[in-house]
């Protein structure tokens, strides 16, 4: 199934873009997916549609990333300002309880949106994060986040691709780090592939709230919720993961062997899981 394009301004005059995937009936379950730090909404095209069988999925570009404009101000690339953006889109759209799957950031995004607006939120799913960030996997990020090499060909940019998250995603086809790319980097008016995300967003990893800790807001969440972690996750902790379950008996849990942060939610355990956790 294919995505619908959905265009909204947002409070400070941003224009910002959302992939709609319609229902198969008007009542349909609501699906909230929110990509990470210097990703965009295209991370979700295999699991979207997957879901668009049985509920609307609403899939946006934060604010900086994908087709969503740039921000001239810096300072706007941060948590509360993209919660004010989805909160006008969800309105916008009539969207008034979903279901979210947050990977990363978007995670983050889920926990503080099923806190502040309890009735909004009906199921969350934490794709490798939870409320505390690894101080060892927030320094790997710094490392790469807004430095891309620019490339000059769909090879070179495959290539720095494999550079980067070769270790998180061990032994994938040629075909799958290719799509990776693409998900990626997108064209320029030039032709050649572009980072697509604003590298400056990367700028907010320097400050303290970069890793916020959302223990306190742990034990709030009163809605059901699964928690999937790559294996090899240097973001999401066994320890940390241990305490999330102490603190929440009812946690479900699913752990992705051969992945580090974050999994891809194409892996046929992450499908099944979520599938069996919405209906």
């Amino acid at each position: 199934m294919r995505a619908g394009e959905y265009w909204f301004d947002s409070h400070d005059g941003r224009r910002l873009f959302s992939r709609v995937y319609a229902a198969p009936v008007a009542n349909a379950p609501v699906v909230l997916c929110l990509h990470g730090l210097m990703r965009n909404s295209r991370d979700f095209e295999e699991l979207a549609p997957h879901l668009a069988a049985r509920c609307r999925v609403i899939a946006p570009d934060v604010r900086g990333r994908g087709f969503s404009a740039r921000d001239p101000d810096v300072n706007n690339y941060q948590i509360p300002v993209y919660l004010t953006d989805t909160m006008a889109l969800l309105a916008a759209l009539g969207a008034a309880r979903v279901s979210i799957i947050g990977t990363s950031m978007g995670g983050l995004m889920g926990m503080l949106l099923a806190v502040m607006q309890p009735g909004l939120v009906e199921r969350l799913v934490l794709n490798d994060i939870g409320p505390e960030v690894s101080p060892e996997g927030l320094e790997r990020i710094r490392g790469y986040a807004g430095k891309s090499t620019p490339v000059s060909s769909w090879p070179e940019a495959v290539a720095h691709v494999r550079s980067v998250y070769a270790e998180t995603w061990p032994g994938l086809s040629d075909a799958r780090w290719e799509k990776i790319a693409r998900l990626s980097y997108r064209e320029n008016a030039q032709g050649l592939p572009e980072a697509d995300a604003d590298p400056r967003i990367a700028e907010g990893l320097l400050q303290p709230a970069a890793a916020p800790d959302l223990w306190p807001l742990w034990g709030a969440l009163n809605m059901p919720v699964l928690a999937i972690r790559g294996a090899h996750s240097d973001i999401l902790s066994t320890g940390t993961l241990a305490r999330m379950q102490q603190a929440k008996p009812d946690l479900r849990v699913l752990s992705v062997p051969n992945r580090g942060h974050a999994p891809l939610l194409d892996e046929p355990e992450c499908i099944a899981a979520i599938d069996e956790f919405l209906t």
